[in-house]
């Protein structure tokens, strides 16, 4: 299994690569995610392990050496696979002069990890524990196989009067797409980004025709927004957010099932409502996110959960000094600074 650096032709086509995988690649692992992490300092870098696409980003650490993060990667079937490409990438990175990898491989989380002597880490994409939605089936099927609190928001919504449009990533769209983040973000709690990042994030994606940002209406006020995007025969729920006070029961439910559409007519046969609590927490009523797993698990009540995110020690006692100290350090001087995520 040799280990090399991807051609400028190859690049050109990446999703496709990645969409060539054995586990049908994942979207986080595609060119306009990767790109998009250049914005922030990280330096693309795209791989071939025999013929595994990965896509990496890459930063260095003053003292330490480089150090590689591999969103929702690498692609994977099995421990054993996984121990294969990582004895072959972890040549490879040493070479390069990294320290340390970081990988996220979507393997389900009773998956025996002990014996690729990882160490583990909090995940940093937050779908590790996930609901998906199956979209093969015709849209009658898929909204009959709803539970019947999801079907009730979405036919309630649309009796009362909600309506979804798919609009385009102007600035005016995003400017209202960011006041609705600020207002979900005050009120649950979490960072976001600046509003610069999300107008990029979303563009970026719209050009390629792979990205729709849909709004939910009532009376004429615009009261839920999400982002969608999809590569290949997979789609995700990016970005959703919605105005605070309680205006019209089932806006976002109806504002979802817009977005399956969508994501359905565009060739997705699975669609990632992207992340909720783990499985332990599904159902406790004081997780931070328990309004996202009522939500998302009125669409199926089926929580997939994977490992999680592991370092891969490239230099075992560098990598245990950035797992202890250095990366909090980073993160938290980063965030300081710029007023969002490190990764």
């Amino acid at each position: 299994m040799s280990v090399r650096y991807a051609t400028p032709e190859e690049i050109e086509s990446w999703n496709d690569h990645i969409n060539a995988n054995p586990d049908g690649g994942n979207i986080l692992q595609g060119r306009e995610f990767i790109e998009q992490k250049a914005l922030a300092g990280w330096t693309p870098r795209y791989l071939f392990v025999g013929d595994r696409a990965i896509a990496i980003i890459e930063k260095r650490i003053l003292l330490l050496g480089r150090v590689w993060y591999c969103p929702k990667g690498p692609s994977t079937t099995s421990v054993n696979d996984l121990k294969k490409i990582l004895k072959e990438l972890s040549r490879f990175a040493a070479a390069q002069g990294v320290f340390t990898v970081k990988i996220e491989p979507e393997l389900d989380h009773t998956t025996d990890m002990s014996g690729l002597g990882l160490l583990p880490t909090t995940p940093i994409q937050y779908n590790y524990s996930t609901v998906y939605v199956d979209l093969s089936p015709s849209l009658d099927d898929i909204l009959a196989s709803l539970n019947q609190k999801g079907r009730h928001a979405i036919r309630r919504a649309e009796r009362d009067g909600v309506t979804v449009r798919a609009v385009p990533a102007n600035d005016e769209n995003c400017r209202a797409m960011y006041n609705l983040f600020l207002g979900t973000a005050q009120g649950a709690g979490f960072a976001i980004r600046p509003p610069e990042y999300y107008k990029s994030f979303y563009r970026a994606y719209e050009s390629k025709g792979t990205g729709q940002l849909f709004f939910a209406y009532y009376e004429d006020k615009i009261v839920a927004g999400a982002f969608a995007m999809l590569q290949g025969q997979k789609s995700m729920y990016k970005d959703g957010a919605s105005v605070r006070e309680r205006t019209a029961y089932g806006a976002s439910h109806l504002l979802q099932w817009h977005v399956i559409q969508w994501a359905k007519e565009h060739g997705s046969l699975m669609h990632d409502l992207a992340g909720v609590p783990p499985i332990a927490e599904i159902k406790n009523p004081d997780h931070p996110f328990s309004g996202l797993a009522r939500f998302k698990t009125s669409f199926n009540k089926e929580v997939t959960q994977y490992v999680g995110a592991f370092e891969v020690p490239i230099v075992p006692w560098k990598t245990r000094l950035w797992h202890r100290f250095v990366e909090k350090i980073v993160r938290r001087l980063y965030f300081k600074r710029h007023h969002e995520s490190y990764y």
